[in-house]
């Protein structure tokens, strides 16, 4: 991607009401565009970052056999009183008025969708050859924020994965449970994420014990408490002193990034989901709900993979892999040299954005550079050639080296 026809600019300043490290961060590397208060547009740089925490997801929910679909956003009123939560848990309504002021056809935006895909289910589950099933998607959810002054990590609007899995028993639910557990393990270490896993309670979903996968960090909104080496950790919510060994306890700011749920039948029960078993009974059928929020991991990563300079992505989650640098005052044969090396990067499918921009000063270049924080800087000027530099966004000083080697380090 050539810098000069790309449809985003970095900015010295960002908004006054931006409070958020990741926000100010990710506005000014032009990353993101806000709205309104807890509601961004993603633009092409950041696109390409959210696209490669989904492709992460998506390979870790395929290894677990979960297959992919995707869900209405808006959902209807009777889905919602099905299972009571209706006039509790629905903060964006839409519907239209009748001749009485009256709303007709209502619908609530989706926050969760347990209730669409239990009725979904329905349609195909009918007996327990039938079961275990697994589904996601990857999807807007709405919610409401109370105080949307965190950037990515607590927006109105926002990108969720939720997967819904289907048992014939408790026992089969936990086995499944323990494998989405591990997977979720592989999806944050993958993106370079150290998360604790914390019990917590069911809130809107169930009234059993849940799993929260914890980022320890400042900017997070919510408190934990966890053994020195992590082995065990509760929520401040489930917390309670008196019956917990305080030996070593500490207690931790955290970045909520994914959860885990024991449905159970409640669901099942509210849509008239059974199955029939080997003995020709109807059972309800058992389920779980597992979410992680891409959005919010990748508000995370800016949160904590940064410095004075502006973000340093890992390169699991990079937009690009290579930043190619022309310097200003470089020469048609030196410019060549630079085409050359982008077209060559190309081919090889390594992911660059070239900074071939006009009238722009070097120290005007390097300045993006270190604020985008791609994790890779190569730069051809009068000073290099026909040689290039190249530096990591984490190291101070950059190696001269041929085109040739170049490529030798990026594979």
């Amino acid at each position: 991607m050539r810098q000069s026809s790309f449809f985003s600019k970095t900015t010295k300043q960002h908004p006054e009401d931006e409070l958020s490290k990741n926000a100010q961060l990710l506005i000014r590397g032009g990353f993101i565009a806000k709205s309104s208060a807890g509601v961004y547009s993603l633009l092409p740089l950041g696109l390409r970052v959210l696209n490669r925490i989904n492709t992460v997801v998506r390979e870790e929910m395929d290894a677990i056999h979960g297959q992919e679909l995707f869900m209405p956003s808006l959902i209807h009123k009777s889905y919602w009183q099905a299972s009571n939560r209706w006039d509790v848990d629905i903060v964006y309504r839409a519907g239209k008025e009748n001749a009485k002021g009256e709303f007709e056809a209502e619908y609530g935006l989706g926050w969760t969708h347990e209730e669409v895909i239990a009725s979904i289910a329905k349609k195909f589950i009918e007996s327990y050859k039938d079961l275990p099933r697994s589904v996601y998607q990857i999807q807007t959810k709405f919610r409401r924020e109370a105080r949307p002054q965190a950037g990515l990590l607590r927006g109105r609007e926002f990108l969720m994965k939720d997967l819904y899995s289907f048992h014939t028993s408790h026992e089969d639910l936990d086995r499944f449970y323990k494998e989405a557990m591990e997977a979720y393990t592989k999806i944050f270490n993958r993106l370079n994420l150290e998360t604790i896993i914390t019990e917590a309670s069911g809130g809107a979903f169930t009234k059993e014990f849940t799993h929260e996968f914890q980022v320890p960090h400042t900017a997070g909104e919510d408190t934990i408490y966890c053994s020195p080496r992590w082995e065990y950790a509760k929520n401040k919510e489930v917390y309670d002193p008196s019956r917990e060994n305080q030996d070593g306890v500490i207690e931790k700011r955290s970045i909520e990034v994914g959860n885990i749920f024991r449905l159970g039948t409640r669901f099942a029960e509210s849509f008239n989901l059974f199955y029939t078993d080997q003995n020709g009974e109807k059972k309800p059928v058992v389920m779980g709900s597992y979410g992680i929020g891409p959005t919010r991991v990748m508000g995370t990563i800016a949160e904590i993979y940064n410095d004075e300079r502006g973000l340093v992505w890992p390169e699991s989650s990079a937009p690009f892999q290579v930043h190619l640098l022309l310097l200003p005052g470089s020469s048609d044969e030196i410019r060549a040299q630079a085409e050359a090396c982008y077209t060559k990067l190309q081919k090889k499918k390594i992911t660059v954005l070239y900074d071939d921009r006009d009238g722009v000063t070097a120290g005007e270049k390097f300045a993006d550079a270190d604020l985008i924080g791609i994790p890779y800087r190569v730069l051809i000027s009068t000073k290099t050639a026909p040689d290039f530099e190249v530096k990591k966004r984490t190291e101070k000083e950059g190696k001269r080296m041929s085109m040739d080697a170049v490529f030798t380090i990026l594979k």
